[in-house]
């Protein structure tokens, strides 16, 4: 095993109105963080692709335990993302290697997605936050689902760990109303500018 598990942090964030009128369910968007070890630390490795195959099944459970965590329906899920925060031993690409395997195991958690799994990352220290992007997981151009969630672990990451992170969201923004934004139906549309 390439990257043991330290700890899982679930958060759920249920928004009931924002100013404008309520809606008849709360937008629902969750996190879920692994702080795992990070096996290259303090020193260059060309070839990082083993580290695919156990980051693509951690990204399929933490992915199942997200879902749970809404409610357990998957197919209620609307839009995802993906983080990644890096300890000060490690470099960038590190976090970068979570991008591929955490997102394609999430789509297989969810059972779909089309979209491009929207993506950030750093190197940080404990207690460093993350804004994770949230798009539409049919079609990310979908303006009413332009969101993002802060997610961190406060004893995480170490300097020789990494904060592997996934979230997702029921529904778009409460009252979202994006000025020229586009819905899921523009995107067979052939004068849809994108």
């Amino acid at each position: 095993m390439l990257f043991a598990v330290r700890k899982i942090l679930v958060c759920v964030d249920e928004t009931y109105h924002d100013r404008g009128p309520a809606p008849e369910s709360p937008a629902v968007k969750g996190a879920i963080a692994a702080v795992v070890s990070n096996p290259y630390v303090d020193r260059y490795v060309e070839d990082l692709s083993p580290a695919s195959d156990e980051l693509r099944a951690l990204g399929e459970r933490l992915g199942h335990r997200l879902i749970d965590a809404l409610g357990g329906d998957a197919d209620a899920i609307e839009s995802y993302g993906k983080g990644a925060i890096v300890g000060t031993s490690g470099e960038l690409e590190h976090g970068a290697m979570w991008h591929i395997p955490g997102g394609g195991g999430m789509r297989t958690a969810i059972g779909r997605g089309e979209a491009i799994v929207a993506s950030t990352k750093k190197v940080g220290p404990m207690g460093a936050r993350l804004d994770i992007p949230l798009t539409h997981l049919a079609w990310s151009y979908v303006g009413s689902h332009y969101d993002a969630i802060e997610m961190g672990v406060p004893d995480g990451p170490r300097p020789d760990e990494l904060v592997l992170m996934l979230a997702m969201a029921t529904g778009g923004r409460i009252n979202a109303r994006l000025a020229g934004g586009f819905t899921l139906e523009d995107r067979d549309r052939p004068d849809t500018p994108v």
